[in-house]
Protein backbone atom coordinates (compact mmCIF):
# COMPACT_ATOMS: atom_id res chain seq x y z
CA UNK A 1 0.00 0.00 0.00
CA UNK A 2 1.40 3.25 -0.84
CA UNK A 3 1.25 6.13 1.16
CA UNK A 4 0.66 9.75 0.18
CA UNK A 5 2.48 11.66 3.13
CA UNK A 6 1.50 14.54 4.54
CA UNK A 7 3.23 14.54 7.49
CA UNK A 8 5.80 13.45 9.61
CA UNK A 9 6.63 13.59 13.18
CA UNK A 10 10.15 13.63 14.12
CA UNK A 11 11.60 12.55 17.95
CA UNK A 12 14.58 11.37 19.70
CA UNK A 13 14.97 9.62 22.49
CA UNK A 14 18.26 9.17 24.53
CA UNK A 15 19.65 8.46 27.88
CA UNK A 16 18.71 5.10 29.08
CA UNK A 17 15.66 3.74 27.30
CA UNK A 18 12.71 3.76 29.33
CA UNK A 19 14.62 6.06 31.85
CA UNK A 20 15.76 8.81 29.26
CA UNK A 21 14.53 11.49 28.00
CA UNK A 22 12.54 12.03 24.85
CA UNK A 23 12.03 15.21 22.73
CA UNK A 24 10.21 16.22 19.69
CA UNK A 25 12.04 17.42 16.80
CA UNK A 26 10.62 21.07 17.17
CA UNK A 27 10.36 20.98 21.08
CA UNK A 28 7.10 21.52 21.68
CA UNK A 29 7.44 17.89 23.71
CA UNK A 30 10.20 17.34 26.20
CA UNK A 31 9.46 14.37 28.46
CA UNK A 32 11.48 12.66 30.89
CA UNK A 33 10.89 9.21 31.04
CA UNK A 34 10.90 6.52 33.85
CA UNK A 35 10.04 2.91 34.06
CA UNK A 36 6.81 2.32 35.90
CA UNK A 37 6.94 0.85 39.53
CA UNK A 38 5.40 -2.20 37.92
CA UNK A 39 8.23 -2.92 35.59
CA UNK A 40 11.02 -2.18 38.14
CA UNK A 41 11.12 1.41 37.67
CA UNK A 42 10.73 4.52 39.54
CA UNK A 43 7.70 5.53 37.88
CA UNK A 44 8.60 9.67 38.25
CA UNK A 45 8.55 10.22 34.37
CA UNK A 46 6.60 9.16 31.38
CA UNK A 47 6.63 6.02 29.91
CA UNK A 48 6.46 4.93 26.07
CA UNK A 49 3.18 3.08 26.80
CA UNK A 50 1.34 6.12 28.02
CA UNK A 51 2.85 8.33 25.50
CA UNK A 52 1.30 5.10 23.07
CA UNK A 53 -2.23 5.59 24.80
CA UNK A 54 -2.28 9.33 24.68
CA UNK A 55 -1.89 9.18 20.73
CA UNK A 56 -3.59 6.29 20.19
CA UNK A 57 -6.50 7.90 22.19
CA UNK A 58 -6.25 11.35 20.20
CA UNK A 59 -6.20 9.65 16.94
CA UNK A 60 -9.10 7.25 17.63
CA UNK A 61 -11.13 10.34 18.83
CA UNK A 62 -10.65 11.96 15.73
CA UNK A 63 -12.14 9.32 13.92
CA UNK A 64 -14.75 8.58 15.57
CA UNK A 65 -15.81 12.42 15.39
CA UNK A 66 -15.06 11.89 11.65
CA UNK A 67 -17.23 8.67 11.59
CA UNK A 68 -19.97 10.31 13.41
CA UNK A 69 -20.15 13.50 11.01
CA UNK A 70 -20.42 11.11 8.11
CA UNK A 71 -23.62 8.88 9.98
CA UNK A 72 -25.13 12.55 10.81
CA UNK A 73 -24.54 11.46 14.55
CA UNK A 74 -24.14 13.73 17.80
CA UNK A 75 -20.30 13.33 18.45
CA UNK A 76 -20.70 16.40 20.89
CA UNK A 77 -19.44 15.74 24.51
CA UNK A 78 -17.76 12.68 22.86
CA UNK A 79 -14.61 11.03 23.88
CA UNK A 80 -12.20 8.66 23.40
CA UNK A 81 -9.49 6.62 26.45
CA UNK A 82 -7.05 4.14 25.68
CA UNK A 83 -5.40 1.55 28.04
CA UNK A 84 -2.12 0.25 27.14
CA UNK A 85 -0.95 -2.80 28.95
CA UNK A 86 2.36 -4.33 28.53
CA UNK A 87 3.86 -7.72 29.65
CA UNK A 88 5.37 -10.81 28.90
CA UNK A 89 4.44 -13.10 25.44
CA UNK A 90 4.67 -16.58 24.76
CA UNK A 91 7.98 -16.31 22.71
CA UNK A 92 9.81 -14.89 25.89
CA UNK A 93 9.35 -11.11 25.05
CA UNK A 94 7.64 -8.29 25.53
CA UNK A 95 4.09 -7.69 24.00
CA UNK A 96 1.18 -4.84 23.76
CA UNK A 97 -2.91 -4.74 24.32
CA UNK A 98 -5.07 -1.73 24.34
CA UNK A 99 -8.40 -1.17 25.59
CA UNK A 100 -10.24 1.49 23.36
CA UNK A 101 -13.33 2.91 25.85
CA UNK A 102 -15.32 5.46 23.21
CA UNK A 103 -18.03 7.69 24.72
CA UNK A 104 -20.67 9.23 22.79
CA UNK A 105 -23.64 10.19 25.29
CA UNK A 106 -25.67 11.76 22.08
CA UNK A 107 -26.03 8.36 20.19
CA UNK A 108 -27.49 4.81 20.97
CA UNK A 109 -25.30 1.87 21.89
CA UNK A 110 -25.81 0.26 18.68
CA UNK A 111 -25.27 3.61 16.62
CA UNK A 112 -22.28 3.75 18.56
CA UNK A 113 -21.23 1.08 18.74
CA UNK A 114 -21.35 0.69 14.66
CA UNK A 115 -19.66 3.94 14.72
CA UNK A 116 -16.48 2.73 16.90
CA UNK A 117 -16.55 -0.39 14.24
CA UNK A 118 -15.97 2.42 11.87
CA UNK A 119 -13.62 4.52 13.26
CA UNK A 120 -11.38 1.42 14.29
CA UNK A 121 -11.41 0.39 10.30
CA UNK A 122 -10.29 4.14 9.55
CA UNK A 123 -7.87 5.04 12.34
CA UNK A 124 -4.35 4.96 11.19
CA UNK A 125 -3.15 3.82 14.86
CA UNK A 126 -5.73 0.60 14.25
CA UNK A 127 -4.06 -0.15 11.04
CA UNK A 128 -0.80 -0.16 12.47
CA UNK A 129 -1.55 -2.56 15.31
CA UNK A 130 -4.00 -4.85 13.40
CA UNK A 131 -2.94 -8.44 13.93
CA UNK A 132 0.14 -7.07 15.80
CA UNK A 133 -1.49 -6.51 19.37
CA UNK A 134 -5.17 -7.49 21.22
CA UNK A 135 -7.67 -4.88 20.69
CA UNK A 136 -10.66 -4.46 22.80
CA UNK A 137 -13.40 -1.53 21.79
CA UNK A 138 -15.86 -1.03 24.10
CA UNK A 139 -18.64 1.74 24.18
CA UNK A 140 -19.60 2.85 27.66
CA UNK A 141 -21.65 5.57 28.91
CA UNK A 142 -19.78 8.78 30.05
Amino acid sequence: MAVDVKYTAEALASGDGRNGQVKTAGGSLDLKLAAPKELGGSGDGNNPEELFAAGYAACFHGAVRKMAGEADQDAADSSVGVKIGIGGDDAGGMALTATIEVVLPHVEKAAAEDLAKKAHDFCPYSKATRGNIEVDIKVVED
